[in-house]
């Protein structure tokens, strides 16, 4: 009996605490949102905001042109009320699963599908044939990606279609602040000294949005290799046009472009670009009077507009 009495009062005093009995723990009835590379994953969470339970696939530093989808990666996928990706075959061999994927249930969306066909780029030698896929490059046009994921989120919770409709609103309205931002920062760098070089062609739309001239070691996909490139050339341009600085990747071995750097007499800058992948959730950095987490889209751009624009002036 004092036994009884003695459970019955500790379980009162848990409860009372707000702690649950073991297996009852709540459960999160949010719909499951699944997206592939980091700058779709965090495309989801600002517009699906606290309504969705958003699961990103490829994390910090991950390329997906060479990425293996894990066993788990199918179970979220098949679990997944929606499912966003790049597409443009950004995720290389993963990109045929999804489709694959689509033709068999609804809710399976291409983010780059809302951006019209003109205002996409041919992509460069292995790549014929396809668009560039690298559009988060220019804010701008990563802006008319915002409406996909309205969509998609409003057609798996109508209820909270307007509450996506604005969150949409409010973050196209950040993303072309964003391009007045990076606008005013590129001004820093004679128009002369607008010369790019990165580890791989990931920075045509960037070139394009903010007035540079683009040159990368590997093609667009980082499954070619570096040989496939005239890289004497390639250290005759830096040569040639006095160019200060070239610029590594953080989804892409470092040490190709470490020599080019070395055998052109320049500088590798220290602050590696991203390019296929955003930073560390909560890597916030403060710089140039302001903060800002490179851990997301907004963030991603900053860090690198910063660092072409101190490495190049």
């Amino acid at each position: 009996m004092k036994l009884y009495l003695y459970t019955l009062g500790l379980l009162t005093t848990l409860l009372g605490l707000g702690c649950q009995p073991q297996g009852s723990a709540t459960v999160d009835e949010r719909p499951l949102v699944v997206a592939t590379v980091t700058m779709v994953h965090d495309l989801v969470l600002e517009v699906g905001g606290d309504r969705v339970r958003a699961e990103g696939l490829m994390g910090p530093g991950v390329d997906p042109h060479t990425y293996k989808p894990k066993i788990t990666d199918s179970a979220l996928l098949e679990e997944a009320k929606a499912v966003f990706y790049c597409g443009l075959h950004l995720e290389g061999k993963m990109q045929e699963s999804i489709e694959q994927l689509a033709t068999r249930r609804a809710g399976v969306h291409a983010v780059t599908s809302g951006i019209p066909e003109e205002k996409l780029l041919q992509p460069q030698e292995e790549f014929e044939g396809h668009h560039d896929p690298h559009v988060w490059g220019d804010p701008e046009l990563w802006k008319e990606t915002v409406k996909v994921v309205v969509k998609g989120l409003s057609e798996i919770d109508p209820e909270g279609a307007s509450y996506y409709e604005e969150r949409g609103r409010e973050y196209e309205k950040e993303l072309l602040e964003l391009k007045k931002w990076a606008l005013k920062r590129v001004e820093e760098v004679p128009e002369d000294k607008r010369l790019l070089v990165t580890s791989h062609d990931a920075f045509f739309y960037f070139g394009r949005g903010f007035g540079f001239e683009v040159r990368g070691l590997q093609g667009v996909s980082t499954v070619s290799e570096a040989g496939l490139k005239d890289r004497a050339e390639l250290v005759k341009f830096i040569k040639e046009r006095g160019i200060k600085a070239i610029f590594p990747e953080t989804s892409v071995n470092p040490k190709a472009i470490a020599a080019v750097a070395a055998e052109a007499g320049v500088t590798a800058s220290h602050e590696e670009l991203f390019s296929d992948a955003m930073g560390m959730p909560g890597d916030v950095v403060e710089l140039h009077g302001e903060s800002y987490d490179r851990g997301t889209y907004v963030g991603m751009v900053k860090h690198n507009v910063n660092s072409i624009v101190d490495g190049l002036k």
